[in-house]
C-alpha cells in the first residue's frame, strides 16, 4: 500500500510559483521580465509567459500543473535574447532547471542582463566580422546582422572558398552576445587551419528574437504560431547567398554550400537543403524540433530526390522525450525518400542536453564529415545539367545558383533559336556582363571538358 501511495503522490499534477527576490539595480523600470524555457519553445518574450508583479512588488509567474517528477529547463529575460539573465561578470549561465513536485514557490536571484555585460569582452577571433547589422530581408520586410568568418590568410590567398550558412549567428562566435553561451566556430575552424585542413567561409545569421520562431518553422504550430519559415529560406537564397557569391571569393556551387542550424534552426536547415537541393548538399541538424509540426513527416515523405546529400543528425538523451525516436524516425524517412544511408550520420549524446554545450562540442565532428565528402569537378558536373540565372528577367548584371565551380572551357549566350551573340573570354564564375544584349530571351552555356550545363533568362 506504501508503494502504491508513493507512485500516485509521483504521479499527481504539481504547480509551481517563481518569484524574483533580487534584480540587478540597474534594470530598466518600464521593462517586464518573460520566462523562457523548453515548455515553451524558448521564445524569449512570450505573451503567454509574462511574470507580474504581485503585492510585495516582486515579479511572480506560475505555471501550468504538470505531472510530478516533470523535469523543465529555463531562463528568465527582458523580452529577447539580447536581454537574457546573465552572471555577476556578463558570464553565461547554465540552464536554470526545475523537477515539478520538488517544492511549489522558488525564489529567484537574477544578478546581471545579457546587455549591460558586466564586464564581459568580445570573445571572436579577428577572422569574425559583421558584415552589416541591418541586411535587408525583402521576402520579410526585416533587418537583420549578418556576420562572417573568413579562413585565415583569406585576405591574401587567392583563392575561392566553400560557405557554411548557420542560423542564430548571435550564439555562433561571441559570448559577448551569445544568450546560452557560443558555438565557438572560430576557434574550431581556426584550430583546423592551423593543422593545415581546409575551412570555409562561415555566414552567421542572427535570428529574429520575438521572430525566431516564425522564421524557423515551415509550419504553423497551433501553440506557438510560426510558418514564414519558406520565406526565411527564400531570404538566404535569394538574397544572401547571391550578394556572398558576388561580393567575396566563394565556390558558389551545391558541392560546396551548406546549412547548419540546431533546435528550431535544425528544423529550418532540414527544410531549406530539401527544398533546394540545387543549391545546398550538405546540413548539419542539431537537436532538431521535429515535434513542432507533423507535416515535417509528409513534407520529408513527398519530396523527391534530385541529388545524393549529406545529413549530420545529432541529439542528446536528456532533450526532450521523442527528440531520440523523432531523430532516428527521420533517419528512416530520408532513406524511403531515397537518400543513401552512407550519407546520414546520426549521433546520439548519452547525458546530452538542449543546449550550446552539446552543439559546441560536436561541431568540429561534424564540420568535418560533411566536407569530406567533396567530390572531384567531374563528379559535380555530372551531377547537374541546369543552372539558375538571377535576377530574372535581369538589366545589366547577370548572376548564378547551381555552378558547381568557376572555371569553364567556355561560356557563351545564344538566342533561343540557337543563334551565338556573346562569347565571355574572362568569366569569374560568379557573375556577366549582359547589358549590352537586345531586349529578349536567351540561353547561357557553360561547357567543360565536353559537359555542358544551361540556364535560360530574359534581357529586359
Amino acid at each position: 500500500m506504501t508503494f502504491l501511495f508513493s507512485i500516485v503522490s509521483f504521479c499527481a499534477l504539481t504547480q509551481v510559483t517563481f518569484i524574483i527576490d533580487e534584480l540587478p539595480d540597474y534594470t530598466p523600470q518600464q521593462d517586464v521580465i518573460y520566462i523562457a524555457g523548453n515548455f515553451n519553445g524558448w521564445a524569449a518574450g512570450s505573451e503567454n509567459y509574462i511574470l507580474h508583479k504581485n503585492e510585495q512588488d516582486k515579479w511572480t509567474i506560475t505555471l501550468d500543473q504538470q505531472p510530478g517528477g516533470t523535469s523543465i529547463q529555463f531562463k528568465f529575460t527582458r523580452g529577447s535574447w539580447e536581454t537574457v539573465e546573465k552572471g555577476p561578470a556578463g558570464e553565461e549561465l547554465p540552464d536554470r532547471q526545475f523537477t515539478f513536485g520538488n517544492g511549489q514557490t522558488i525564489g529567484v536571484v537574477i544578478q546581471n542582463w545579457a546587455d549591460n555585460g558586466g564586464g564581459a569582452t568580445s570573445t571572436a577571433a579577428a577572422n569574425v566580422t559583421v558584415m552589416d547589422n541591418n541586411f535587408y530581408m525583402p521576402q520579410l520586410n526585416r533587418n537583420r546582422r549578418i556576420w562572417l568568418y573568413f579562413p585565415p590568410g583569406y585576405e591574401t590567398s587567392g583563392i575561392a572558398y566553400p560557405v557554411l550558412y548557420m542560423h542564430d549567428g548571435q550564439n555562433l562566435f561571441d559570448n559577448l552576445t551569445a544568450y546560452s553561451g557560443e558555438w565557438q566556430v572560430d576557434e574550431t575552424l581556426n584550430a583546423l587551419a592551423s593543422e593545415g585542413q581546409p575551412v570555409p567561409i562561415v555566414v552567421g545569421i542572427d535570428n529574429g528574437g520575438s521572430d525566431r520562431i516564425n522564421e524557423y518553422t515551415p509550419w504553423v504550430n497551433s501553440q506557438y504560431g510560426g510558418g514564414e519559415g519558406d520565406l526565411y529560406i527564400r531570404f538566404i537564397v535569394e538574397t544572401l547567398k547571391p550578394y556572398i557569391d558576388a561580393n567575396y571569393r566563394t565556390i558558389p556551387g551545391r558541392n560546396t554550400t551548406a546549412i547548419m542550424g540546431s533546435s528550431l534552426g535544425g528544423l529550418i536547415s532540414h527544410f531549406g537543403a530539401l527544398s533546394y537541393q540545387s543549391v545546398f548538399s550538405k546540413v548539419g541538424i542539431f537537436s532538431p524540433s521535429y515535434w513542432f509540426s507533423d507535416s515535417v513527416w509528409s513534407f520529408t515523405h513527398d519530396i523527391v530526390k534530385q541529388y545524393d546529400m549529406r545529413f549530420y543528425q545529432i541529439c542528446g538523451t536528456l532533450e526532450g522525450s521523442n527528440t531520440v525516436s523523432d531523430m532516428l524516425k527521420m533517419n528512416d524517412s530520408l532513406v524511403a525518400t531515397e537518400f543513401h544511408q552512407e550519407n546520414i550520420f546520426n549521433k546520439v549524446v548519452a547525458g546530452g542536453q538542449h543546449n550550446e554545450t552539446l552543439w559546441r562540442n560536436s561541431f568540429r565532428e561534424a564540420y568535418q564529415w560533411l566536407f569530406d565528402s567533396a567530390s572531384s569537378v567531374e563528379d559535380e558536373l555530372h551531377g547537374q545539367k541546369a543552372v539558375i540565372c538571377f535576377p530574372n528577367p535581369v538589366g545589366d548584371v547577370l548572376f548564378f545558383q547551381g555552378l558547381p565551380i568557376s572555371s569553364y572551357d567556355s561560356v557563351c549566350i545564344y538566342t533561343i533559336n540557337g543563334q551565338i551573340v556573346k562569347q565571355i573570354q574572362d568569366f569569374d564564375g560568379q557573375k556577366v556582363a549582359v547589358g549590352d544584349l537586345p531586349t529578349g530571351a536567351y540561353i547561357i552555356r557553360f561547357l567543360k571538358n565536353g559537359i555542358e550545363l544551361e540556364g535560360k533568362f530574359i534581357r529586359k
